[in-house]
């Protein structure tokens, strides 16, 4: 039975394509996008009306910044504001006349920046570089001053900058969006495919009149044909997160703190568990088009629900208890507590006991789908 679905694989080229084309252009797709980890050099604008040498240093400081770059003067806010809306740049710094004076005369001058929010991650990045800007050119102003009235560096330290931050990033040390993202994204499309495919093969074997000829194989047993039939997509698939796992963490080094036995393991449950997923979902429909069409929608739901761009805790309590139909998240869950972090297996044993119910949810609809594939008649 498994060397018939191997036949079928190379008679029909959306398997190959579907399975490893779009599967490899996915992965070096993300990892390349985010291959820098971060944004780099953001394009920003200055309004400097006030043009002395204290700005100008500002202005140069604020260049010097990895993830933003100066790329425009403006002489008005109005100007720059068109440029802000028609995406030219990201934002823009206002410094108005006389800011120098009143700096140095204590008078606490108002400078203001402008940037788009259109773009969370941009947003976010433009403005802490322009924030921490102001406050080094209000600091630095104060050193000379403190240190011509005669304090020691020590003392202009802890007037300036009375409590220090000791900041520690555990594990992805660096910030890395890359490490952040490609992670559950990957394994989320992944997981689409897996879904789509699994049904399409079970659903065109009764578009093709071929799903009694399948039954017949497997000895009049769903279950053995079932297996015999999916077996050679469970190898391409494992075959194809192993690739992923050593690509990412082998070669790129994204951190694993937990080791190799378990990405392993949590390879194998994401396999199995959206294989039995998909089967589940055509057991519920035994339709080609109507599975296919609930197990896309499930996976690309599965990505918001997966509690990694947006916290779980912070969802609503009813979207917090759908969560936990999604496959994604106890992948998500188990990654990041067993593998990001490095914790024990049975901190995510819930999870590890979902994704293997998830595996088995097949038995349940086992009888339905030997009666589709014996009764049924295909309806395009």
């Amino acid at each position: 039975m498994a060397l018939r679905e191997c036949k079928i694989f190379l008679h029909n080229p959306i398997y190959v394509f579907c399975m490893v084309v779009f599967s490899l252009m996915v992965i070096f797709f993300f990892t390349s996008l985010l291959d820098d980890g971060q944004p780099m050099e953001l394009p920003l604008a200055v309004v400097d009306n006030d043009n002395t040498s204290t700005t100008r240093s500002l202005i140069r400081r604020l260049d010097a910044f990895q993830s933003s770059q100066v790329v425009a003067r403006y002489p008005s806010v109005a100007e720059a504001r068109r440029a802000v809306q028609n995406n030219e740049i990201c934002g823009f710094f206002y410094i108005p006349k006389g800011t120098t004076d009143d700096l140095l005369a204590s008078r606490q001058p108002k400078v203001s920046f402008y940037y788009s929010q259109t773009t969370l991650l941009s947003g976010s990045m433009v403005f802490r570089d322009m924030k921490t800007i102001a406050t080094l050119g209000s600091a630095a102003v104060g050193q000379a001053t403190l240190k011509a009235r005669g304090f020691t560096d020590g003392q202009i330290r802890a007037f300036l900058q009375p409590i220090v931050i000791d900041l520690h990033q555990l594990e992805n040390s660096t910030g890395n969006y890359n490490v952040y993202l490609t992670t559950f994204m990957v394994p989320g499309i992944l997981m689409l495919f897996i879904f789509l495919l699994t049904t399409y093969a079970i659903g065109t074997e009764l578009k093709f009149n071929h799903s009694k000829e399948l039954v017949e194989m497997g000895g009049g047993s769903i279950h053995v044909a079932l297996v015999g039939k999916l077996l050679p997509h469970t190898l391409v698939w494992l075959t194809i997160t192993f690739f992923y796992s050593y690509y990412v963490f082998g070669l790129l080094g994204f951190p694993h703190a937990g080791g190799v036995v378990k990405i392993v393991m949590l390879n194998l449950l994401m396999v199995l568990s959206a294989h039995g997923f998909g089967i589940f979902l055509f057991g519920l429909m035994p339709s080609l088009r109507m599975s296919m069409s609930v197990s896309s929608l499930w996976a690309v739901l599965s990505i918001s629900m997966a509690g990694t761009a947006f916290p779980l805790i912070a969802m609503d309590p009813p979207l917090q208890s759908l969560a936990w139909l999604f496959p994604l998240y106890h992948y998500s869950a188990i990654y990041q507590t067993c593998v990001f972090n490095g914790f024990p297996i049975h901190d995510a044993w819930f999870h590890i006991a979902a994704l293997l119910a998830f595996a088995m949810l097949p038995i349940l609809v086992s009888g339905k789908i030997k009666n589709a594939m014996l009764t049924y008649i295909y309806i395009p």
